[in-house]
């Protein structure tokens, strides 16, 4: 239980600093690196329950990722499977559609929007993996509620939310 709190605290931490203080993507970087570093903390403190076979980010819809130029998740993700030696995969998980924008949605709108928006990019495979599944924030937790569904239903072994 406590390490998720600390994990909450760190991203609630790391996406002020990045809305805050830095602007583009060059500069997000480096807080990506210690944004991992913090995630690798609170993983190690926990290594039986938190430890997977991949890092899998959260992905955007094609449209968003041309709106915005980047992933949010890409930063920290990447350094964070790096230094934990396992692999970081992607293109793994696509969003089958784009979401809605959540501020119009209510509490019940919200989980429906996410529901089946959300599978493994064909002919790839995860049966018997285990998943680190990272996204940038957790506001209800549908998105990850949604991925680790695709996962899971794609025979993933575990998968392990990180926000």
């Amino acid at each position: 239980m406590r390490s998720s709190g600390h994990a909450a605290m760190a991203s609630r931490k790391a996406r002020w600093y990045a809305r805050s203080l830095l602007l583009d993507h060059a500069r997000i970087e480096p807080l990506g690196r210690w944004f991992a570093e913090r995630l690798l903390g609170v993983i190690r403190a926990d290594e039986k329950r938190l430890w997977g076979d991949m890092v899998v980010p959260v992905p955007l819809h094609r449209q968003r990722k041309k709106e915005r130029g980047f992933s949010q998740v890409e930063p920290f993700a990447r350094p964070l499977a790096r230094r934990l030696g396992i692999s970081y995969r992607s293109g793994l998980l696509v969003r089958t559609r784009p979401r809605l924008e959540k501020h119009l949605l209510d509490y019940e709108q919200g989980w429906e929007s996410v529901h089946g928006a959300f599978a493994l990019k064909e002919g790839r495979q995860v049966d018997n993996c285990r998943i680190l599944l990272l996204d940038d924030v957790m506001t209800t937790g549908a998105t990850l509620d949604a991925c680790s569904r695709a996962l899971a239903d794609a025979g993933a072994s575990s998968v392990i939310p990180l926000p």
